[in-house]
């Protein structure tokens, strides 16, 4: 067992199913999601949301699979601080504090997937892999 093809996929995996649970979180709580979009002071609530569910569920499904992962992985860096930033930098509670951290060394581990890659178990990586047809001349 090679630890290099092994554990990209199991980073991507833990990343990727913690922002897909949250996007179908959010999907079952539109009316206290956009609420507290909208008590944190950012414009266009519904919009909002519809975007942190795409991000999220979207972002986290296609980690999972390591399709276009290191784009992906930059996405989900930029949105986790932007939701560090917007709802967690109240530093006076502690669990604010905690959530911002979180979401910081969330985003660490996000550029680390788009500095290297999926690794061997992704779609990237199949892709990557595929054997070019050949074209028939004419």
């Amino acid at each position: 067992m090679s630890a290099t093809k092994y554990l990209p996929f199991a980073g991507r995996l833990l990343i990727g199913l913690t922002f897909a649970m949250s996007g179908l979180g959010k999907l079952g709580s539109y009316a206290a999601t956009t609420g507290l979009i909208g008590a944190v002071g950012l414009p266009f609530p519904p919009l909002a949301f519809a975007v942190a569910v795409v991000v999220e569920l979207g972002g986290g499904l296609l980690l999972i699979a390591g399709y276009q992962a290191r784009a992906v992985g930059l996405a989900l860096a930029v949105f986790s601080i932007a939701t560090a930033v917007a709802f967690h930098s109240n530093f006076a509670d502690q669990n604010q504090m905690i959530h911002f951290l979180k979401n910081v060394m969330m985003a660490g581990g996000l550029l680390q997937i788009a500095a290297f890659g999926a690794g061997a178990l992704s779609l990237d990586n199949r892709a990557s892999h595929a054997v070019p047809q050949a074209v028939a001349a004419h």
